[in-house]
């Protein structure tokens, strides 16, 4: 079977996490421009809410509204055409959770930190059938120390995150299995598929072994 591509639209500044849209549309963060982008089907693509920092990853909650990983700035852009993550910044003080309107593209952070600290580049987010949401933290370097990222369960409602995995090198993707019995993230520096067991919506089981979880 030959695979053959279409090219939609171009211009994006390191688009990210695309979400299809029931009307035909994708929307998609761009992490350089630091904005919620919808790009239509005849490649037009308006800015929903300029968010700053570094958006990273996005999902329609069960409120029809856009939730969106924000690692806050974690990097610095090299110069050039091909938009690639650069140098840290001279200070990084974390990242956040955020909530888009989508009509009217008003934006509020719902997460910012998670047991007094803060949220160390957060990345990608995916929701279950319960309204909750599974989000993965990259971590951050500063040059010489590396910040070690994390995977979170939250409600969209503000009144709970908890680090379910903590000491993860570098948790980028995250996905759940279509019986939500299990959460899969992606270790991209470790070149790792990770899944991890549930006991129940938002409770991971115990690790079993020093990685954390079955690779």
């Amino acid at each position: 079977m030959k695979l053959e591509l279409t090219l939609v639209t171009d211009g994006l500044l390191f688009p990210e996490g695309p979400i299809a849209m029931a009307d035909g549309s994708v929307i998609v963060v761009e992490m350089k421009r630091g904005t919620l982008t919808r790009v239509r089907p005849d490649g037009r693509h308006e800015i929903v809410a300029r968010l700053g920092q570094g958006p990273n990853g996005a999902a329609i909650g069960p409120d029809g509204a856009a939730y969106v990983c924000n690692n806050g700035g974690a990097w610095g852009w090299q110069a050039g055409e091909l938009h690639l993550p650069g140098d840290p910044p001279a200070e990084y003080h974390g990242g956040s959770i955020q909530r888009v309107d989508l009509k009217t593209g008003r934006f509020t952070t719902l997460y910012d930190a998670c047991d007094g600290k803060p949220l160390n580049s957060p990345n990608d987010l995916v929701f279950d059938s319960k309204g909750g949401f599974w989000f993965t933290c990259l971590g951050q370097s500063d040059g010489e120390v590396r910040r070690l990222g994390a995977v979170y369960y939250a409600r969209i409602d503000g009144t709970k995150i908890v680090r379910s995995r903590s000491g993860l090198f570098s948790p980028n993707g995250i996905g759940l299995s279509p019986d939500e019995r299990v959460v899969y993230m992606a270790d991209c520096m470790k070149g790792q598929l990770l899944a991890f067991d549930l006991s129940a919506p938002g409770d991971m089981r115990p690790p079993e072994n020093v990685a954390g979880g079955r690779v």
